[in-house]
């Protein structure tokens, strides 16, 4: 008897719904979170029974069980499921039959599940960026206290040099204690930054990947590391058109009859990829190959639309290098 499973996965706990082929009900309880609570549920389910769960806070360790086990994971779009079963009741257990029904029916909205490999490189790439702002932050306090002090060095504060003239500062005790701790935290995560560069730098040197997507204007090893990481399989998209909308890049449009309105881009997809493409367009607008067409649409629409236009032609431009990689690869094995 073929049987379905939804789950509603909360941070400590979780609704597990089990439904047989005609709809009905078998199982609804709600459980901790963990390997045993969670198998006391569906261990006894038949090996490869589907299973349906929502992208939400924390679900790597959910499908890490289930592939374990012998279960066939289905990771869903949250606003997609909600535009298709949105209820006046709504629960814990109304979701996760909802999304058993959903999965039996074949009118699941299914988003892709990165493997584990691509989970942690985006991992890795995302710490580093994590650190990296934090950098970031420390250093701009660093400018506010000097500023409020009406000191500032046109070379910089954070060189050998600058440094030194930091120290040298006549400042009140406060002020001195305050940059003399952002100092040493700014120390502190040098270590870690730099370990990452190198891990990172290791891994872009065996990838044609990132090989191909470095001859594109604006894009640095780290900044195609990013982009690996977070588009995954490439091949997942049928077209440039649709990973642009899939990372966030396109417009809203909202259509009736013959009016048609578009509006900003939806930002839906990930917020990491659109941001590092759109700090890429930051140096490919002043490129050749990108020049003339921004200057058009900054004098039109302005140089925050342009530079986000910049970022969606960087996008589709890197689609096709990457699905050109494997061609190459096979190209040649067969030489």
């Amino acid at each position: 008897m073929s049987v379905y499973v939804g789950i509603d996965v909360h941070r400590k706990r979780s609704q597990i719904a089990v439904v047989d082929h005609d709809g009905a009900v078998q199982v609804n309880r709600n459980v901790p979170n963990g390997v045993k609570t969670v198998l006391s549920v569906i261990g006894d389910l038949p090996i490869g029974a589907p299973v349906a769960f929502e992208a939400a806070y924390g679900w790597g360790w959910l499908v890490q069980l289930l592939e374990d086990y012998g279960f066939e994971p289905h990771l869903v779009h949250p606003l997609r499921c909600k535009a298709i079963a949105s209820a006046r009741l709504k629960n814990d257990k109304v979701d996760a039959a909802t999304l058993a029904q959903l999965l039996r029916a074949d009118l699941l909205p299914e988003a892709w599940i990165a493997p584990l490999d691509v989970r942690q490189q985006r991992a890795l790439v995302r710490h580093r960026c994590r650190l990296v702002r934090l950098r970031t932050l420390l250093r701009n306090r660093v400018h506010a206290v000097l500023a409020d002090h009406g000191c500032d060095r046109p070379g910089g504060c954070f060189t050998a040099p600058g440094r030194a003239w930091l120290e040298g500062l006549d400042l009140p005790d406060a002020s001195r204690r305050v940059i003399d701790d952002l100092l040493g935290l700014m120390d502190a995560l040098k270590e870690p930054i730099d370990a990452l560069d190198r891990q990172l730098l290791a891994t872009a040197r065996g990838d044609p990947r990132v090989t191909a997507l470095t001859r594109l204007p604006g894009v640095g090893v780290l900044t195609a590391l990013v982009m690996v990481a977070e588009i995954g399989d490439v091949s997942r998209f049928p077209s440039a058109r649709k990973l642009a909308a899939w990372a966030g890049l396109t417009p809203t449009v909202r259509a009736s009859d013959r009016t048609v309105r578009h509006g900003h881009i939806s930002t839906q997809g990930s917020p990491w990829l659109r941001w590092i493409l759109c700090e890429a367009a930051q140096t490919a607008k002043r490129s050749p190959e990108f020049a003339d067409a921004y200057q058009r649409l900054a004098h039109r629409r302005g140089k925050k639309i342009a530079t986000t236009a910049i970022a969606r032609r960087l996008l589709a431009r890197a689609y096709h290098l990457l699905r050109a990689v494997p061609a190459q690869q096979d190209h040649r094995g067969v030489r």
